[in-house]
């Protein structure tokens, strides 16, 4: 490289490789330091260069070449910059190097081991081939002098018979070594050889060779029967076809093609070659339906067996027991009546607990489930239902698990809506039935008159002359409490309940809830069998595994037989209170008709929302045009609770105005629950939950209302109140006048006027007036005037006259009539 000043520039051999440092002389005067880079040469000067004429020296002592600004300091740092850079770029260049030597050498290496190999094979093939030769030279000359012999032999004549004797000869010669044994020997060495051989690496490399585990692998059982039947088929004198072994296949609604050859044992191209013969360009992996299944089935000589999405519960069908495994079971009895009639103190009294005390109001609104024992040991499971109106479907479950029902009314107040309603469900469940006619202990109390009243409702006591057991009782003061309990064993024991405990458990679930603590947690009274801890069973569109079980004095149990209450821990779920819960074998079991009964579930909703026909969506759209709806969400504590709001808020509304529940369900109120209301603009109502805190703060900030309620009663009537904001206004019209036209005068200005005197009630300027002519009304408006003499008023009295022009309109005659009236509004409530 050479500058503009004629310097020359002495570099070292290799100058022209990245790094390399050369100098420079500028005639012998100053020097430069020329630094060779991989893309550019580039001349610094050297430090300490002397400044001349009072500017800074330039690389290469060319003042004129120098940026003006730069110091010998900055100059020395950008020296040096290059220099590390330099160094850098050198370090990094020959760990390329040495990274692409060891490239190559690995590659090499690799090169040599395949070619080590493959000569390895092929000396291999070489000696087998040798060795074969080696063999099938050794069996020609075995065979050769086979020949050899049996020529000789033949050509030997046969020697003549003498008499035999000690030491006499035999005219045979001595058997020398045979030919035969020798060939035998020698076919013995070469198979010992050959097994020998074959121990060795052979033609190709195998995985297991390499690895050295071919000599530990066993052959299969598949591939010892194809090898007996080989030699059976060598022992009959050639290839016999085996029989065709025809399966029953079974053929759901869709299966994957695959799944059907599996289930035919028929290879899965030769399925899929069926299918293309018939059109159907499918893989492997696609699905196909029944009818083109059945046919495929049909051409491989199988037998199509059709089976549905629901034969999946088959495994938890009902079984019938044997009558030496039935054993006897406590009675479940059921404690039903109107609200406040004083069941739950009843069982208090029975119990002698005070679980009323618990209750919000003193109204049960759960189902409660305990076990009593009486004096005489004799166990007894009672289920207490809640007595207000909107808890219909507990009543009704309580009595589908019952074996009687105990009748509670109230002696002071008779027979009740929802005493009539338990009659019925007693009477659809076809249970027993003991009246207790409760509260005896009061003034007022008037037990003939229960009796007399439960006459109308078919059931006849005894003191009637009837079949149904009556007991006068008093939960107060524990009167009578005795006699039911003996009523109770009496027809207990006229029932003779009966149940097998040794077999796989089943159950009804009184009540479900979300615990905070324990999860999924439903309370289920076991009807037949024992429920274990550690069964796997599914309930309803739930499954799981039985964690622990708890009764109903809050202690932990290993199992629970028939008519025993406990609570079950360890669902994935929260059940619908009413599901019956059946034990599996399998968790697979119970997870697949878990999962089938959810999306039969889905498919009825869909179902029962959708329109089927144009028309009917057109009516649907209309309809929800007309009507207004209130939205609104219910979180409770319990399963039962929450289904009886949900059937109470669907009772609520007419044609004009309906409750909407968006979502129910049990537990706390989440976010999820508050960002739903807010989508849809509905409140929150918790029964007997709380939201946590963060729901809190989101309803604060997004202004969703939370209301809390303890009682169902509050929570209906607020929601009625709610409801009934959205009807229209009920618009009524009040006649309060009316007035004959005298005369109709023509004013400038005005237009008609007409000439009126008050005959009946009261004329105002604010009123609605109609015309009438002949009491046919042709015109309805308002007044633009009402005048007496020439004030303008407001309203004229009865017997006066005044002149009155109507709003728009100017057709009015003599001897017509005014109908004067207002409009008022009334607010509507539902019922």
């Amino acid at each position: 490289m050479s500058d503009n000043d004629g310097k020359k520039t002495l570099g070292l051999r290799g100058g022209n490789r990245p790094g390399n440092v050369t100098q420079s002389f500028s005639h012998g005067r100053k020097k430069n330091v020329v630094v060779e880079t991989k893309r550019k040469r580039v001349v610094v000067p050297k430090p300490g260069a002397a400044k001349t004429g009072g500017g800074a020296t330039k690389p290469g002592g060319d003042p004129s070449r120098r940026p003006s600004g730069i110091s010998d300091a900055e100059m020395e740092r950008r020296l040096k910059a290059l220099q590390a850079a330099k160094a850098r770029e050198a370090e990094d260049a020959a760990k390329r190097e040495a990274e692409e030597k060891a490239r190559a050498e690995a590659r090499e290496r690799r090169r040599l081991e395949v070619e080590a190999k493959e000569r390895e094979q092929r000396e291999a093939e070489e000696r087998a081939r040798k060795k074969a030769e080696e063999e099938e030279r050794k069996k020609k000359e075995a065979a050769e002098a086979a020949a050899k012999r049996a020529a000789a032999e033949a050509s030997t004549p046969a020697p003549t018979s003498t008499p035999q004797g000690r030491g006499a000869p035999t005219g045979k010669p001595a058997p020398a070594a045979t030919p035969r044994k020798a060939d035998r020997e020698r076919e013995q060495r070469g198979r010992g050889n050959k097994s020998r051989d074959d121990g060795r690496r052979s033609g190709k490399l195998t995985l297991g060779q390499a690895t050295g585990g071919e000599s530990n692998r066993h052959r299969s059982m598949a591939a010892m029967k194809r090898k007996q039947e080989r030699a059976r088929q060598k022992a009959m004198g050639g290839q016999v076809e085996r029989e065709k072994v025809v399966r029953d296949v079974q053929l759901p609604e869709a299966i994957v093609v695959s799944e059907l050859a599996n289930r035919m044992a028929e290879r899965v191209a030769d399925v899929v070659k069926s299918l293309m013969n018939m059109g159907m360009m499918v893989t492997q992996n696609q699905s196909i339906d029944a009818d083109t299944a059945e046919l495929i089935i049909e051409e491989f000589g199988h037998k199509v067996v059709r089976v549905s999405d629901a034969d999946v519960e088959d495994v938890i069908a009902d079984v019938d027991d044997k009558e030496e495994d039935l054993q006897g079971r406590p009675p479940v009895i059921t404690i039903m009546g109107h609200v406040d009639h004083g069941k739950t103190s009843l069982l208090d009294a029975i119990r002698d607990a005070k679980v009323v005390s618990g209750e919000a109001g003193g109204i049960t609104q759960h189902i409660g489930a305990y076990q009593v024992q009486n004096d005489d040991g004799v166990t007894l499971s009672f289920l207490d239902t809640p007595g207000h109106a909107a808890f219909t479907s507990m009543r009704s479950r309580g009595a589908q698990v019952t074996d009687i029902v105990v009748l509670v009314v109230a002696a002071d107040d008779s027979v009740m809506p929802q005493t009539i309603e338990a009659i019925n469900h007693a009477k659809a469940a076809e249970v027993p039935m003991i009246v207790a006619i409760n509260k005896i202990d009061k003034p007022a109390a008037d037990p003939n008159k229960v009796r007399a009243e439960l006459l109308q409702h078919e059931v006849i006591v005894e003191a009637m002359s009837g079949e149904v057991q009556d007991v006068e009782v008093s939960a107060h003061t524990g009167q009578g409490l005795d006699e039911l309990l003996e009523a109770i064993a009496l027809q207990a024991e006229i029932l003779e309940l009966k149940a097998n405990p040794d077999r796989a458990a089943q159950g009804a679930v009184i009540e479900a809830q979300l615990d905070v603590g324990r999860g999924p947690v439903a309370t289920v009274l076991v009807q037949t069998g024992t429920l274990k801890q550690g069964d796997i069973f599914v309930v309803g569109e739930q499954y799981g595994k039985v964690r622990a079980l708890i009764n109903d004095k809050g202690e932990r149990v290993k199992e629970a037989g028939p008519s025993v209450p406990v609570e079950v821990l360890g669902l994935n779920g929260t059940p619908e209170a009413g599901d019956v819960l059946n034990v599996t074998e399998t968790e697979a079991q119970a997870r697949e008709i878990a999962e089938y009964r959810e999306q039969a579930a889905k498919d009825k909703r869909a179902a029962a929302g959708a329109a089927t026909t144009l028309e009917q969506l057109m009516q649907k759209a209309k309809e929800d045009e007309n009507v207004a709806e209130l939205p609104i969400l219910v979180k409770a504590d319990v399963q039962g609770s929450a289904e009886a709001i949900v059937q109470a808020m669907e009772k609520i509304g007419n044609n004009e105005v309906r409750v909407r529940v968006l979502h129910h369900g049990v537990g706390a109120i989440t976010e999820t629950d508050v960002g739903l209301a807010e989508a849809s603009g509905a409140p929150i109502m918790g029964f007997n939950v709380r939201a946590n805190a963060s729901a809190r703060n989101t309803a604060n900030q997004k202004g969703v209302e939370i209301r809390y309620y303890s009682v169902i009663y509050d929570l209906v009537d607020d929601v009625k109140a709610a409801a009934s904001g959205l009807l229209s206004a009920e618009i009524r019209e009040n006649f309060i006048g009316y007035a004959a036209i005298k005369e109709v005068f023509k004013v400038t200005g005005v237009g008609k006027v007409a000439g009126c005197i008050v005959t009946e009630g009261v004329a105002r300027r604010s009123a609605g007036v109609r015309l009438l002519r002949d009491n046919v009304v042709i015109h309805e408006g308002t007044l633009k005037t009402l005048k007496r003499f020439k004030d303008e008023v407001a309203e004229v009295q009865s017997g006066q006259e005044c002149g009155m022009a109507f709003e728009n309109y100017d057709d009015i005659r003599a001897d017509d009539v005014i109908e004067i009236f207002e409009r008022e509004e009334v607010t509507r409530t539902l019922d």
